[in-house]
């Protein structure tokens, strides 16, 4: 066979590939256990009427195990810290700059950045803050 007709090897690793593999179909089997245990059983403090026939039981099991699934995955994201280097003496967005004109009250840059350098994360931010508390997590 000529050099030019042989199949190239894969740059990524078997391993990795392997892992990848192995930790997508976990989720997906981590995913449709809650589904299905979501299915099973009502939640606690559920006083909905019971059904006699399976209409909309998968779909109510599919949404309790997405919203499940997604404010577990997205409660750590909220509390992430958004500037590695806060609190430190290099720290680039501890910068700032402020005047003051007259008798007016100073205004300055560091109002707008306090919440991010001091250590914030999206929780503690003014405006995402507020859209945060709308996902679970």
């Amino acid at each position: 066979m000529p050099s030019h007709a042989r199949p190239k090897p894969s740059r990524v690793p078997r391993g990795l590939l392997r892992a990848g593999l192995v930790v997508s179909a976990a989720g997906v089997a981590l995913t449709g256990g809650a589904a299905v245990a979501g299915a099973a059983a009502p939640a606690a403090g559920d006083t909905a009427p019971q059904r006699t026939s399976d209409d909309g039981l998968v779909g109510q099991a599919l949404t309790r195990s997405v919203t499940g699934s997604t404010g577990r995955g997205l409660g750590p994201v909220k509390d992430l810290k958004l500037d590695p280097m806060a609190n430190t003496g290099v720290d680039p967005l501890a910068n700032g700059i402020g005047t003051q004109v007259a008798d007016f009250k100073p205004v300055s840059t560091t109002q707008v950045t306090d919440p991010v350098t001091k250590g914030g994360s999206l929780r503690d931010l003014p405006v995402t803050g507020t859209a945060m508390r709308l996902l679970p997590g």
